[in-house]
């Protein structure tokens, strides 16, 4: 069966992860969609490549697409573009602007070949405001959005990014995707197409949460206060720990004991214990058999005294589980009802039962890698299905039958191929 976007064709113009991510998303839901790369390919294929072509990294934000290389420098190149642009529903980019407008790939010029096209662009800071040209990437907006600061991670003074995974990269590939299915329909209903303008900032300050809120009567004192002390101590050089214990936010992380939502170290590993509501922390006392002042009525947890009464009750509880096994206290917390899970390792997922009757794991046949494991479709749709069983592309591995397509015969191909404007 069809997947929920069969029949939209996309254009994805994007590098690296964020943009690719996006594309990758929507070749998933049944889009077809044609990576458009330079002929030497984009940087992503070389960054810590295994295979002659490609890098893990490319491998997993590019599969399920096609590859049609093009030097948007030449002229040829721009002919393909004046054919393939009218018969697409989505245009990906993450150009800065100057790139767009000199390679003929902006907004207004793809706009006037296909009225109903849906330009989705991703960009690091957004198009308005004093830093719309800065480039910019995943930690470095980690850094610039106050995501690094309220990790409160430090090494040797240095604040320290998170590294396991490309969290605003990812998260802004959702957002891509997203706001592309949300344009896909507003022009069901309108008939017209539009512009969408995403960026890395805006992804980041979304995965802020409840860190990026302001409550005027309450909290603007207190703000415009550490904004005071954070200039005061930045202007006589202090280090990066003083700076931190000007944010109130951090302050609240990193001295608060943690009972309920944490991992513990158990007789033979660590298990994750998460209660985040009042009957949940209730259950896990009454399991331990501890008891929490902090739980009554009118209970004020920023007292010195109520700090030092949580910070003995994490280590009643931390010594409370080290004495037995992970599958122990599983077992048990689990016959409570309390939401708990061992700490595994990637190696252990590809192979779990639970994963593979979800349909979250997906074997992929790669022409030079083979056999790949790798994520399968996040959601199930009963009627229209996801699918995640075509690799990445190799370059120019559909030049022929994209460029066929469109109209040009096998020698316009050629002659094209020996300009340098494709592959």
């Amino acid at each position: 069966m069809p997947g929920p976007l069969d029949g939209v064709r996309v254009a994805d113009f994007t590098e690296i992860i964020a943009g690719p991510l996006g594309g990758r998303l929507l070749a998933e839901m049944g889009a077809d969609v044609i990576k458009i790369e330079p002929p030497w390919g984009e940087p992503w294929r070389a960054n810590q490549r295994f295979t002659p072509t490609e890098s893990r990294g490319y491998m997993v934000y590019n599969r399920g697409k096609r590859s049609l290389p093009l030097d948007l420098t030449r002229p040829e190149s721009q002919e393909i573009l004046g054919r393939l642009i009218p018969q697409v529903d989505v245009v990906l980019a993450n150009f800065r602007p100057d790139v767009a407008a000199k390679l003929g790939v902006d907004y207004p010029t793809l706009d006037r070949l296909n009225p109903r096209l849906i330009y989705c662009e991703v960009t690091a800071h957004g198009r308005a405001g004093p830093e719309a040209d800065r480039p910019g990437y995943d930690m470095i907006l980690q850094a610039m959005s106050g995501l690094m600061a309220s990790e409160t991670k430090l090494d040797n003074g240095v604040p320290q990014q998170i590294w396991s995974t490309p969290l605003i990269d990812t998260t802004a590939g959702f957002c891509l995707a997203w706001c592309v299915c949300g344009a896909l329909f507003a022009r069901e209903r309108t008939g017209k197409g539009q512009k969408v303008e995403t960026s890395l900032l805006g992804s980041a300050l979304a995965l802020m949460g409840s860190r990026f809120l302001n409550v005027e009567e309450l909290d603007r004192e207190t703000r415009l206060k550490s904004l005071q002390e954070l200039e005061e101590r930045r202007a006589s050089s202090a280090g990066y720990q003083e700076l931190l214990d000007a944010s109130p936010g951090s302050r609240r992380q990193r001295h608060h004991a943690n009972v309920y939502y944490r991992v513990y170290l158990t007789k033979d590993g660590p298990i994750g214990v998460g209660c985040l509501s009042d009957p949940l922390r209730r259950r896990l006392l009454e399991t331990l058999s501890l008891a929490d002042i902090g739980l009554e009525p009118g209970y004020d947890p920023n007292t010195p005294e109520a700090l030092a009464y949580a910070k003995d009750l994490e280590s009643q509880a931390e010594k409370l589980f080290i004495q037995n096994t992970s599958a122990y206290w599983l077992d048990l917390l689990e016959s409570k009802g309390i939401p708990a899970g061992p700490v595994r390792f990637v190696e252990e997922l590809f192979d779990d039962p639970q994963i593979q009757a979800n349909g979250l794991v997906n074997e992929v046949e790669h022409r030079d890698a083979r056999m790949v494991k790798m994520m399968g479709p996040m959601a199930q749709f009963s009627g229209t299905p996801m699918t995640a069983d075509t690799a990445s592309p190799a370059l120019g591995e559909h030049t022929g039958e994209i460029l066929r397509d469109l109209g040009y015969s096998d020698d316009d191909i050629r002659r094209w191929k020996d300009a340098g404007a494709t592959v």
